[in-house]
């Protein structure tokens, strides 16, 4: 049975250029008939052309990207489709920017597997704990900027002079509360609120 050499190109959006990708793709030697690309966000795998390469794909072949992440940016996915395709699939993967990320070495040779295997499950380490950092100093900054007394939120819309008589007024009934919301500019809720505060 003749192998065959795929290529999968994703942008995030479609303002964004996948013309790199491709360039790369036509001199790693990919047919043009062969390369699917996404112009889709990589949070799942839930792509048309992903899913057609899917089908497409038949033991002995081997599929070309660019980089990890252009499979997808949650590592666990990644790694789940990557041994559907390696292992279920028996297709060969060449990431071009990470040659260590590779199964193509001699006959689907078990060294060279393990060590694709090995590197993505370091990646996929690095980047849920890069993703954990991230969060924690997000926190620890958020925590720090209210230590100072930094407000988070939309700023609050300043009492406009005028309120004190509109409050009296709406207080003594002669004017209605969306009365006095309107000619101070605010909302009805606002200025019940303002009432309550002040």
């Amino acid at each position: 049975m003749k192998m065959s050499t795929f290529a999968y190109v994703r942008v995030s959006s479609r303002d964004q250029n996948e013309d790199r990708q491709l360039i790369a793709m036509q001199e790693f030697g990919v047919p043009k008939t062969h390369i699917y690309t996404d112009k889709q966000s990589g949070k799942d795998f839930d792509r048309p052309s992903y899913q057609r390469l899917m089908r497409r794909l038949k033991p002995g072949d081997l599929l070309v990207i660019k980089s990890i992440d252009r499979l997808g940016r949650n590592y666990d996915e990644i790694i789940q489709q990557w041994r559907e395709i390696t292992k279920r699939k028996q297709v060969d993967i060449a990431v071009l920017d990470m040659p260590l990320l590779n199964t193509r070495q001699g006959d689907r040779d078990l060294t060279g597997v393990f060590i694709s295997d090995l590197v993505l499950q370091i990646l996929s380490y690095v980047a849920q704990t890069e993703r954990e950092n991230i969060r924690q100093r997000q926190r620890e900054g958020i925590d720090a900027a209210k230590r100072k007394g930094v407000a988070f939120g939309r700023p609050r819309k300043p009492i406009p002079p005028d309120f004190p008589l509109l409050k009296r007024q709406w207080q003594g009934g002669s004017i209605s509360s969306r009365e006095a919301a309107k000619r101070l500019g605010v909302s009805q809720d606002t200025f019940l609120r303002w009432t309550r505060e002040h």
